[in-house]
């Protein structure tokens, strides 16, 4: 039996159970005891917080109280146990102490004074040396700290209204902010069942009982901001405007893993969005794939949807040779330049900022490598319902020519309804959805 290192695990433990009484009271968990001829003369543990005062270390205390103990603050002879590496102040006061030892349980490696960041006690120029015995139940010390920090965690994110799920990234507000043309703050929903958690970013606009809804849906690799010349057309017309990020863009939590992306997600997180705003009267305002994530959600719930404006929505189950090979392009290069693919060279630095935000942070772009297996996933078109809405007036396809033909193929009889159809050219991943399109669809639409 070793009598010295048993000696120090007793008197260490000791000081352990000071760092938990300091972790009781919200206190960093640091405790201390000094030691004198086998027994100890001076306890301490952490308390800036409670006692407002910035000298509070469990060293500190212990020192005070040897000190009174002995009637001197020289504490010759004296060991101090401390549970976590001392701090420069601490260290000049054991010197100052003229303590002969000092062990310590866990090394403390942001300021740690005894050889972690410095060694005060390593200096032979100063006239009093204190030994150092480093690592005396430094696993359960080491534990201790774990353990504290970590509850703190879990207590701070219950705090917060929206916290962050371990299996998803958040982007910082900063990223998005002074974005030209896109004043609209989010209302945060992480209420919906399918979102499990997940902070999703709203913009709700303009009054609940507005005679139309406009339901904005984009889809990879946009977000929101693809609507934002729109947005105030809507808004001068009286109507309401709702435009989600979808989960893994924009300003919206970011699954870590492409597993947890597939269109009937996607679609059933729409479907939760309607039913939780009871948005009514609603015409789906959607490009691209966001059309048939939002045509799936309004076919499960059609008393809601009054009609859509779908700006270059494919609506065949094989995409296109160029879309295909960009979407496949984002889905494998680390680098891909989002804002060039969606505006190419006429993107300001400004837009091109906006574009490239969401997935501008590595680990970031899941959304775009799982991409094409959820357009592969995407719902077939509700033929029967866009017949109505053709027939009632409240359908308009715009697009390129061959994005009509392909329209006409998917639902041939949509070819009795000529004044559906608004051709237009596209030469970017997401079309541009301007001011004068807005005006229009305000005008078809016109009750």
């Amino acid at each position: 039996m070793n009598f010295e290192v048993d000696s120090h695990a007793h008197f260490m433990r000791q000081a352990i159970a000071l760092a938990r009484e300091a972790a009781d009271c919200g206190e960093v968990p640091v405790g201390a005891v000094v030691v004198k001829d086998g027994g100890v003369i001076g306890r301490g543990r952490n308390s800036p917080l409670l006692s407002l005062d910035p000298t509070a270390h469990a060293e500190i205390q212990a020192l005070r109280e040897a000190a009174q103990a002995l009637g001197n603050y020289r504490l010759e002879g004296c060991t101090l146990y401390v549970t976590l590496e001392p701090c420069t102040m601490c260290g000049g006061a054991l010197l100052h102490a003229r303590v002969d030892q000092v062990v310590y349980g866990a090394a403390e490696p942001k300021t740690g004074a005894a050889g972690s960041v410095l060694n005060v006690f390593g200096y032979p120029e100063i006239n009093h040396q204190t030994q150092v015995i480093r690592g005396v139940l430094a696993d359960e010390c080491a534990a201790l700290m774990a353990e504290f920090f970590q509850q703190r965690r879990k207590e701070k994110k219950a705090q917060e209204p929206h916290p962050l799920k371990d299996w998803a990234l958040r982007n910082s507000n900063e990223c998005f902010s002074n974005l030209p043309d896109w004043q609209w703050l989010p209302q945060w929903r992480s209420d919906l069942p399918a979102l499990q958690g997940l902070r999703m970013a709203v913009v709700d606009e303009g009054a609940q009982n507005a005679p139309l809804t406009w339901l904005c849906v984009h889809g990879s690799p946009a977000w929101g901001y693809a609507f934002r010349q729109m947005l105030p057309q809507f808004l001068a017309a009286g109507h309401r405007v709702v435009v989600p990020d979808l989960p893994g863009f924009g300003r919206s939590d970011q699954p870590k893993k492409e597993s947890r992306h597939s269109a009937q997600w996607h679609v059933q997180i729409l479907r939760e969005l309607v039913q939780a705003l009871d948005l009514r009267n609603v015409v789906i305002c959607a490009q691209a794939d966001g059309g048939r994530l939002a045509l799936a959600a309004a076919q499960a719930d059609e008393a809601r949807f009054l009609g859509s404006w779908l700006i270059d929505v494919w609506p065949l189950a094989e995409q296109p040779a160029v879309r295909r090979e960009l979407f496949e392009q984002a889905a494998r290069k680390p680098g891909w330049d989002v804002a060039r693919a969606i505006q190419g060279q006429a993107a300001s630095a400004d837009e091109a900022r906006a574009w490239n935000a969401p997935f501008a942070q590595s680990g970031h772009r899941a959304a775009l490598k799982a991409w094409p297996r959820v357009q592969s996933e995407l719902p077939d078109i509700p033929a029967q319902l866009l017949m109505r809405w053709a027939g009632a007036g409240k359908l308009c396809l715009q697009g390129p020519e061959s994005c009509q033909a392909a329209w006409l193929r998917a639902v041939p009889q949509l070819s009795e309804s000529v004044q559906i159809w608004r051709q237009t050219q596209h030469a970017s991943l997401v079309p541009v959805t301007d001011r004068g399109g807005a005006a229009a669809a305000v005008e078809y639409f016109a009750p």
